[in-house]
């Protein structure tokens, strides 16, 4: 059966146009109390800022800078995780023990380099996420000792992880409106309204 298909309606494009950009808007302001999912970056709202593992470590500053990030998924070019990349590895004292220790400059240090590789990542599950609170989110990066952590789910019916969202430290003490350092973590609403009072 032959059907005529009447064509859409066209227009030129404007001088100027963008394009929409997958966005995630997080609470400006949350409590210790607040669901956790409220200071997750999720992955199926926002693209995660990648980088390959031969990058230098100059480009990968680079790129964060440009994006205003400061983690980078390390990925392969079949998209997988190889490890992640964050500022406190480029400006901290990893570059200056890779240099000591291989004789190289600084221009010379790749991502592989000093990221953290995918065997050493911790993550926390989706369904635990859902569940639980930003004060326990808060705890299990002091815990971990980590700025930084990963969450997962499963892709479809397989066992496979997916990286489904990030959570960050100093993305949470934003949002909470008080400064999160890793030695101690205010855990009731006496200690973040004492917090606030200094």
């Amino acid at each position: 059966m032959n059907i005529d298909y009447s064509p859409l309606p066209t227009r030129m494009l404007q001088a100027g146009a963008s394009f929409h950009k997958p966005s995630q808007t997080l609470p400006q302001r949350v409590t210790m109390e607040s669901p956790g999912v409220d200071v997750m970056t999720d992955l199926t709202r926002i693209v995660p800022v990648t980088i390959g593992p031969d990058a230098t470590i100059d480009e990968a500053n680079q790129a964060m800078i440009r994006r205003g990030v400061r983690l980078l998924l390390v990925i392969n070019d079949n998209q997988v995780i190889l490890g992640l990349i964050t500022t406190t590895d480029i400006q901290g004292e990893k570059p200056l023990k890779f240099i000591q220790e291989h004789r190289v400059t600084r221009s010379e240090i790749l991502v592989r380099d000093i990221m953290t590789p995918q065997e050493r990542l911790e993550a926390i599950r989706y369904q635990d996420v859902l569940s639980g609170t930003v004060g326990q989110v808060v705890a299990t990066l002091k815990q971990s000792g980590h700025r930084h952590t990963l969450v997962t789910d499963h892709s479809g019916d397989s066992d496979r992880h997916m990286v489904r969202g990030i959570f960050s430290l100093s993305q949470i003490a934003r949002q909470i409106g008080v400064p999160l350092p890793m030695t101690k973590i205010a855990k009731t609403f006496a200690e973040i309204e004492g917090m606030l009072a200094h």
